[in-house]
């Protein structure tokens, strides 16, 4: 019966042995991962975060771009380009240019 007793108390060690070493094993494997995670996560949010100023940033331009649209679109804009990059005037209307006096 002795016999019987520490084979059974050495199996109850090595199965508690056995079961601590799995224990352990997943609580490593399950930190690892977590702290993978974590970084992953902190990438992800410093990603976010450029991502919501590039937005800001292509807001803010589609505003300018369609304030520059609707200038385009006036009267004045049109004469001043007109006057400007093309030369024309109004019939009848004079135009006084300054002469260079440096020779």
């Amino acid at each position: 019966m002795r016999v019987r007793y520490k084979n059974r108390r050495r199996e109850n060690r090595t199965l508690k042995l056995l079961v601590t070493a799995a224990i352990a094993l997943l609580v490593i494997v399950v930190s690892v991962r977590a702290v993978t995670l974590w970084e992953k996560l902190k990438k992800n949010q410093v990603e976010i975060s450029n991502l919501q100023q590039q937005i800001e940033e292509q807001k803010t331009r589609s505003k300018e771009i369609e304030d520059f649209a609707k200038e385009t679109q006036t009267r004045k804009y049109i004469e001043q380009i007109a006057r400007e990059k093309l030369g024309l005037v109004y019939p009848g209307e004079i135009i006084f240019e300054k002469k260079d006096t440096k020779k």
